[in-house]
């Protein structure tokens, strides 16, 4: 064989591994024309709380949105949480499986080569016409590649690159539910700080009241029933100030698991009162419909269908006949000292191996009915995940309303409360009523001051939740708390 021909049988040979190329790419575009068709899905439920005129949100607002909440320790913590929590280190491992799990998919495109080599030596029985001791070396390639004529392949690598992008979704999912979980914890930790303040400011007024009642008794201006009214009153307030330092120590607890750490690490920086975090500006009430579809959750939903499209076609393929080609080129002699001379080159093209499944019972058929039926549940998934999406958003417009409205009230019960407090006491000190008008200012103020407190920390709550809802908080960042593509965090970590 000359090397012309051998050069041949080489190009040959590399031209199974280059037409497969063409495949590859075809394989991580297929299945994007659909894209469209899932997203556009989003738009059937419009956010009627939606205002015209407002400001409307960008994605660089709700890509940071603790950034526009007046408080200087929380973007720090939301920072530190997005970068050590441990539920983000587990969402970003499957990633990398997925990931894998995409990268042999697509290499079962492409044709598989390998480098082998076999050396022997026989003697033939004289018996059966034998010639005696002989020896045998080869040394090449060998080649096989799966011809995918009708896309089952390709089909294969569409649903795993589905997974993988539904697998990043998860990723950013992630990432907007340890950043409402910090804020919310926060949020709830200096509320009830506040709530502690207010308690133990109460009972120092109603410890001096008290000694003031023990004092007109001792005078004899008082019996022992106002003192008692008085002590009670005191103890009542104090028993309420333990539950709250218990949850104190829990929202400290939990924002210590979120960004990492050992519970008890940040009781020092948490030590010093704060109020509880408000937006800087007004409230943005422009909220245009598609921020709906960047939600992680519809991004993971229509993946996930987009993936089972993929599977269902795959399933369909496997109907139709497959075709394997195979191959090899090397080196053979029956002399190793030859064996890379010239007249030693050798190549073959084949077998094409064609397998067509004819019967089987029905089995394949029926894979492909059962691949549609799990498509329409992930549809009803996935438009029952937009219903969801709509609704939280809503409810969390809803909730921020109408906890300012109670604040209102709050506002305007605990003006009127202290100066029926004041009036109470004076009219106490002059022996005008009797002690109990002044119990039921004290307690009617500590009510509206709490309420307040708590009022505070719940219209916060129900503004994360609306950026939650948005689907906020998502874009990575990068080791200095930059924001930076999420391909980038993907493909090299956080």
């Amino acid at each position: 064989m000359n090397g012309k021909k051998f050069a041949l049988a080489a190009l040959a040979t590399a031209a199974l591994t280059a037409l497969v190329c063409p495949q590859g790419r075809a394989a991580r575009r297929t299945e994007k024309a659909n894209e469209g068709d899932w997203l556009r899905l989003a738009e059937r439920y419009p956010l009627t709380a939606s205002s015209a005129n407002g400001e409307r949100l960008s994605a660089s607002v709700l890509a940071r949105w603790w950034d526009a909440l007046d408080d200087e320790l929380l973007p720090e913590l939301i920072v530190r949480a997005l970068k050590h929590n441990k539920d983000m280190d587990a969402a970003l491992a499957r990633v990398y499986e997925a990931r894998a799990a995409l990268g042999i998919a697509e290499a079962s495109l492409s044709p598989t080569v390998s480098l082998g080599g076999k050396t022997h030596r026989s003697r033939i029985s004289d018996n059966t016409g034998g010639t005696g001791e002989r020896s045998g070396h080869r040394l090449g390639f060998d080649a096989s590649w799966e011809i995918d004529l009708f896309g089952r392949l390709r089909r294969g690598a569409s649903a795993r690159r589905a997974d993988l992008e539904a697998e990043v979704a998860g990723l950013q999912n992630v990432w907007v539910s340890i950043a409402a979980e910090v804020a919310l914890n926060y949020a709830d930790y200096r509320s009830l700080q506040a709530r502690i303040d207010i308690m133990e400011r109460n009972v120092l007024r109603q410890e001096d009241m008290l000694r003031l009642v023990a004092s007109r008794r001792a005078a004899g201006l008082s019996d022992g029933l106002a003192e008692q009214q008085a002590r009670y009153g005191l103890e009542s307030t104090r028993a309420g100030i333990p539950p709250l330092r218990s949850a104190l120590e829990a929202k400290s607890n939990a924002l210590s698991i979120l960004i990492g750490e050992i519970p008890g690490s940040l009781n020092d920086a948490l030590a010093s009162p704060a109020p509880v975090p408000r937006p800087k500006a007004a409230l943005v009430t422009g909220i245009p419909a598609e921020t709906l579809r960047q939600r992680p959750d519809i991004r993971i939903a229509e993946r996930r269908l987009a993936a089972q499209a993929a599977r269902k076609k795959k399933a369909a393929a496997e109907l139709a006949p497959q075709l394997r080609l195979s191959g090899s080129v090397g080196f053979e002699s029956l002399n190793s000292g030859n064996l890379f001379s010239p007249g030693s080159q050798g190549f073959s093209i084949g077998p094409l191996i064609f397998s067509w499944p004819l019967f089987n019972a029905g089995a394949l058929r029926r894979n492909v009915r059962a691949q549609g039926a799990r498509e329409k549940a992930l549809l009803a998934a996935y438009e029952k995940t937009v219903l969801k999406a709509a609704a939280e958003v809503r409810d969390a417009l809803a909730a921020y309303g109408q906890e300012n409205l109670r604040r209102q009230s709050l506002e305007a019960g605990r003006s009127a409360a202290r100066r029926a407090l004041e009036l109470a006491e004076d009219r106490y000190r002059q022996g005008l009523s009797d002690f109990s008008e002044v119990l039921g200012a004290q307690g009617a103020l500590l009510s509206l001051e709490d309420g307040l407190a708590a009022n505070a920390g719940n219209m916060t709550g129900a503004l994360i939740r609306l950026y939650k809802a948005l689907g906020g908080g998502w874009a990575p960042l990068s080791p200095e708390g930059r924001l930076q593509p999420i391909s980038d965090a993907v493909k090299h970590g956080r």
